[in-house]
């Protein structure tokens, strides 16, 4: 059995990558904070907030104890808005950092050892363009997101040799419901939803980085719609 564990899996990104996994043979462990337990084909489901160090330690000793150690890791959830910085609040910046950035740390200290222990596995961080280029209105987002490439990097470097291989997938703008919220379309400067990219494209570039041969290591992958319209 090929294991693959995916955060965020109950929509959007997280959803079409288990997806996508799971067609393609994988066993995958879905985490959503508003999942519920339960199992069907190929598919375990965990009710799990990334964000909470309790949750996630329940959550990786269910996995490790009744399915064994991933193969495959993919540090998907994550939140979103878009404000600046005099309307951000503390309390907005520090909850958006604890989804986006504690969350994916959890959950690499929590399997990513036991790979390297193992000798082979494949962690996975979806990212975004926002943790390589900066946009107004992106204060607590570019700051997990800018986070999230540094300790996805730190990790490539401490599992160099080990049989561990690490990708960072960043994306362009995706058409998912986090969009609902802001109306781009209505916006001058943002990509229209019709031109986005589509979560199942995610998905896609996923499933190809983790099914190259052992001797292939692919370390990024950068995604933008062909119609692009960044906005300053």
């Amino acid at each position: 059995m090929t294991l693959a564990v995916v955060t965020g899996a109950s929509r959007g990104i997280g959803l079409a990558v288990a997806d996508e996994l799971r067609a393609a043979g994988f066993h995958v462990v879905r985490l959503a904070r508003s999942l519920t337990d339960g199992s069907a084909d190929r598919q375990t489901d965990l009710r799990c907030d990334v964000s909470d160090p309790v949750q996630v330690e329940r959550a990786v000793t269910r996995v490790r104890g009744e399915l064994g150690v991933p193969d495959v890791v993919v540090n998907n959830a994550g939140t979103f808005f878009i404000k600046r910085l005099e309307e951000t609040s503390p309390k907005d910046f520090s909850e958006l950092i604890a989804a986006n950035l504690t969350g994916p740390f959890l959950v690499a200290r929590g399997f990513v050892p036991a790979m390297v222990e193992r000798g082979s596995g494949h962690l996975v961080t979806i990212g975004s363009i926002s943790d390589h280029v900066a946009f107004s209105g992106s204060t607590a987002y570019a700051a997990s997101k800018f986070g999230v490439r540094g300790m996805h990097e730190v990790i490539r470097v401490e599992t160099t040799k080990s049989g561990v291989r690490t990708t960072l997938v960043s994306s362009g703008p995706v058409d998912t419901d986090i969009w609902d919220a802001v109306d781009p379309d209505s916006k001058p400067g943002f990509t229209k939803r019709k031109d986005m990219l589509r979560a199942e494209d995610v998905a896609e570039a996923v499933l190809w980085a983790v099914t190259r041969p052992p001797k292939v290591d692919v370390t990024e992958i950068r995604l933008v719609p062909t119609v692009y319209a960044p906005r300053g």
